[in-house]
């Protein structure tokens, strides 16, 4: 079966042909990153008759032709950058991208090394990924807006406002406040404009949270029976691990997400501490779904976490290694 290697870039994409005993270019070719260019590499890749794709970076630049690609029936391999990089340096003893041919060509021989992963279709995992990524940026927004209406509430009133600060808690100060100048209405004016800025954050939240609701119920899935875990952590579980099957195992995964214990070296008796590396936002989730849990009297990671301090662990050291979830994330 041939092997169909490309590199994309943001206007052109190359690919080459080759041979998958000997690794012998056959043919390539350089196409613009349009839906016509795609057309004519199909029609170029249809005289291999048995042939499989490996696009390099397939969750970048090389997104959008590889799902063109799996809706028309091909076999597509996503080939990290990474690996398409360790075959140049075996190949001429550099990184170094000297001739796109030889990129697309090393992501060819990457997927016959065995370096690539499937790619599979877009689904619900992907609408849940865009929305969690959506809620995440409107948060950080109304974050900043609230901090910008703290600090001119300083200036307005003696103290500033409270801390859990809401729109209408905002707009309830504002109302009883007579600025003193041309300098306090301005401030208040900007306060105004803040406050109905928070309200459509908070609108836009509360739509964006049930979006989020109505795909996880489809989506069929036990996460929201664990203890800790709601609608938005299960769709920010669900949108940043993908699919999370394309691990070996629990413990593999485990180690993508950081929460794997790496042991230290200790002169009087064995330590753990959680990595620094992996996905920091699935962390995160775990994370929160671990406090939760350590919160809930009844919960199984309550009874682990009371079970560890027993033994003589620390609060840290019994947070770690928490069972279940990362297990129910590849089920």
């Amino acid at each position: 079966m041939i092997v169909i290697g490309v590199d994309p870039h943001k206007r052109t994409h190359t690919a080459s042909a080759l041979e998958p005993g000997t690794h012998r270019l056959l043919d390539s070719i350089e196409i613009e990153a349009t839906l016509a260019g795609y057309r004519r590499l199909l029609r170029w890749a249809s005289t291999f008759v048995e042939r499989r794709w490996a696009v390099e970076g397939a969750r970048g630049f090389g997104r959008h032709l590889g799902s063109w690609l799996l809706a028309r029936g091909e076999v597509v391999h996503d080939v990290p950058s990474t690996a398409t990089a360790r075959v140049r340096e075996l190949s001429r003893g550099g990184r170094r991208k000297n001739d796109v041919i030889d990129a697309a060509a090393a992501a060819s021989v990457a997927l016959l090394a065995g370096d690539a992963n499937p790619m599979r279709g877009e689904d619900l995992t992907t609408v849940l990924g865009l929305l969690e990524e959506r809620r995440a940026n409107l948060v950080a927004q109304r974050t900043r807006s609230v901090n910008q209406l703290h600090a001119l509430l300083r200036d307005l009133v003696p103290g500033g406002a409270r801390t859990d600060l809401t729109a209408a808690a905002a707009a309830k100060v504002l109302t009883g406040l007579r600025p003193a100048g041309p300098v306090e209405t301005a401030r208040k004016t900007v306060a105004r404009d803040l406050v109905a800025e928070v309200r459509d954050l908070d609108a836009r939240l509360k739509k964006v949270t049930a979006e989020m609701s109505g795909v996880v119920a489809e989506h069929s899935t036990r996460l929201t029976e664990l203890d800790g875990v709601g609608p938005v952590v299960a769709a920010r579980l669900l949108g940043h691990t993908g699919h999370a099957r394309r691990f070996a195992s629990s413990s593999a995964f485990a180690n993508y997400a950081g929460v794997a214990p790496v042991e230290v070296a200790s002169a009087h008796k064995a330590r753990h501490r959680l990595p620094r590396g992996g996905d920091r936002q699935l962390n995160l989730a775990l994370h929160v779904i671990a406090l939760c849990q350590v919160r809930m009297r009844a919960s199984a990671g309550r009874a682990y976490y009371d079970r560890k301090i027993g033994e003589g662990k620390t609060h840290n050291e019994a947070m770690l290694n928490r069972p279940g979830v990362s297990g129910e994330l590849r089920a």
